[in-house]
């Protein structure tokens, strides 16, 4: 379980002279050591991604960008030579906004899409249910579904679809920010099934027109906030409390079958943190929970209970995805500590960035930065991403670690061991213990490593002339604020 107490000294980067000899002499004692057992296997690793909203609809779809994103080759991008994160998860944002009148009503705040956090919806009217008629309009959005097409190219593979808010037209007030009383859901009480038959109608229309089809959708998304336009300003948001979103669960089951796409998943809650998830979910009927695919979380609140949240979908036989994260520090350590801390306690399948693109603000919310809607520079975090998405790949199996700070996946075909363990304290040794492998590499095999020093200059630094197995061990210096990845190879459970 998460607990403040638990966490010990961190781990991380990039070794001095000095401290490599003593490293490949075998003299070195660990400050640190963890223990990696393959015996606790948390399931098959199915990837990393991002939201595509609502960077994709600020810069467009720029070639060079995706490239690094969502390919695995050496990019130039922003004037920095930087490794391609891989990334092969996209949730694509369905939009709420419109610029067209409907019998005198025009959206709120203004007939207009207010800003790029305003996404433009494909439904233009209910005068019509039938995609291929005027109340439709599929050349909308057209941004952030040609980025969606870039990263299916680069090799995406997964893809899910979800809302904000239903379609303006469809709420009390016009206004996909949210109802003016908090805590009120702004969905019109008529109009639960034609939300659902909108986002059922996009699925549709993806799988037979533009060649994606959606593993999931999802009708909402933080749902228990109290979204209101003062809180929402320029983002589309609604309130559901949890009897709501079980209506909407079961509508959205209904209307993805009529359209033959039964297989696609609808998941809960995508809650805004572990505890409001848990609350929704155990307030769920069984018949609603049967209709649930899987649980999706965000990442907000880390100081709660992740491994609550996970007994509970494990007793449901449910996977879980943390869904959404973003943190304002460029430096890359703080999204390293919520992924350990998710890996050893929540143990999702997949982790998705909120905006793997974003403003700067004075600060570093995006890997890649937004500066005035055009892109900016590749901050710290990027390559600190670039240690877990690059070598934690699809199909992997994610197994324990031993630390909050470590997190560690096999290769059953490769017969290989990757660890991504992240340092916050001071400079120490960390020391890998891998006995409880049947089989590991040839004594004195090199161990490869990656490293970047978020305190220094190094970013994902390559070396294989510096660590090295000692039997079923091995250790490596980390600097502060730092770190690394290794891979071992010859490795068998």
């Amino acid at each position: 379980m998460l607990n403040r107490r638990n966490v010990l000294r961190g781990l991380a980067a990039v070794p001095g002279a000095a401290a490599l000899t003593g490293l490949s002499a075998g003299t070195a004692r660990a400050d640190f050591a963890t223990v990696v057992d393959p015996t606790a296997d948390w399931g098959r690793w199915e990837g990393w991604g991002t939201s595509l909203s609502w960077w994709a609809k600020a810069v467009g779809p720029d070639p060079k960008l995706a490239d690094a994103l969502f390919g695995r080759g050496t990019v130039q991008l922003l004037g920095q030579t930087v490794p391609g994160l891989g990334m092969n998860i996209v949730r694509y944002n369905a939009g709420a906004s419109g610029t067209n009148s409907i019998n005198g009503r025009t959206m709120k705040p203004a007939p207009s899409i207010d800003g790029y956090k305003q996404i433009e919806g494909y439904q233009l009217d209910w005068f019509d249910a039938d995609p291929s008629s005027a109340s439709w309009n599929w050349y909308a959005d057209a941004n952030q579904r040609d980025m969606m097409w870039l990263a299916r190219d680069r090799g995406a593979d997964t893809f899910e679809l979800f809302s904000n808010s239903p379609m303006w037209w469809m709420l009390r007030n016009d206004d996909p920010r949210g109802y003016d009383a908090g805590w009120t859901s702004n969905l019109q009480d008529g109009n639960y099934g034609r939300h659902a038959a909108y986002l059922a109608t996009i699925a549709r229309y993806a799988h037979d027109h533009w060649g994606i089809d959606f593993r999931s959708v999802q009708p909402v998304n933080e749902p228990c906030l109290p979204w209101t336009p003062e809180m929402g300003r320029g983002q589309e948001g609604c309130f559901f409390d949890p009897a709501q979103q079980a209506r909407l669960i079961k509508e959205t089951r209904a209307q993805l079958d009529a359209r033959d796409l039964a297989w696609m998943e609808i998941p809960a809650m995508d809650e805004n943190g572990y505890d409001y998830a848990l609350t929704a979910w155990n307030e769920f009927g069984s018949d609603t929970r049967q209709a649930v695919g899987r649980i999706n979380v965000h990442g907000y609140r880390s100081d709660t209970r992740r491994d609550l949240l996970y007994a509970a979908a494990a007793a449901s036989g449910k996977r879980i995805w943390m869904s959404e994260y973003t943190d304002g520090d460029a430096s890359g350590m703080t999204v390293a500590r919520s992924i350990g801390y998710d890996m050893r306690w929540l143990h999702p399948t997949a982790w998705i960035h909120w905006q793997i693109v974003d403003n700067s603000n004075g600060g570093g919310w995006g890997p890649v930065e937004l500066v005035d809607g055009r892109l900016g520079l590749v901050n710290t975090k990027y390559y600190v991403l670039a240690h877990y998405m690059r070598h934690i790949r699809p199909g992997m199996r994610i197994i324990e670690s031993g630390h909050p700070d470590v997190v560690t996946a096999y290769d059953r075909t490769a017969r290989k061991l990757v660890i991504v363990a992240a340092n916050h304290g001071g400079g120490q040794y960390i020391d890998f213990d891998l006995s409880r492998f049947t089989t590991v590499a040839t004594d004195g095999a090199p161990v490869e490593r990656w490293y970047t020093s978020t305190a220094g200059t190094q970013r994902y630094a390559y070396r294989n002339d510096d660590t090295f197995l000692h039997g079923k061990r091995f250790w490596s210096w980390f600097d502060t604020q730092s770190v690394q990845t290794f891979e071992v190879g010859g490795v068998d459970i």
